[in-house]
């Protein structure tokens, strides 16, 4: 099965988990939008569960990471405005920690 680079980064992105939370970026649906440009340059769009979650640099950084391996060059992370909400979780993601 051949996949995509979209979805090679998405797949890779699963490694960087919320300390807090105790999922990953994916699961929690904070990644929302991903572009790849012509040269492979990789443009994201995530958000953090609150504004001033105090793991957002260290996540940042470890997404920055990911990017960097998966593509082989630097990626750009653009932190989106839209506020986090449970309903964005991947569905059955948090279930076995209570959340729902």
């Amino acid at each position: 099965m051949i996949i995509s680079k979209e979805e090679e980064v998405l797949e890779s992105l699963r490694s960087v988990i919320d300390p807090e939370i105790g999922l990953n970026i994916i699961e929690l649906g904070l990644v929302r939008n991903v572009e790849i440009g012509d040269e492979g340059k990789v443009h994201l769009t995530m958000i953090l569960t609150t504004p001033f979650c105090p793991y957002g640099p260290q996540i940042i950084a470890q997404v920055k990471s990911v990017l960097q391996s998966v593509t082989g060059q630097p990626g750009v992370v653009e932190m989106g405005t839209e506020m986090w909400d449970p309903s964005m979780m991947e569905e059955g993601a948090g279930g076995d920690w209570g959340l729902f």
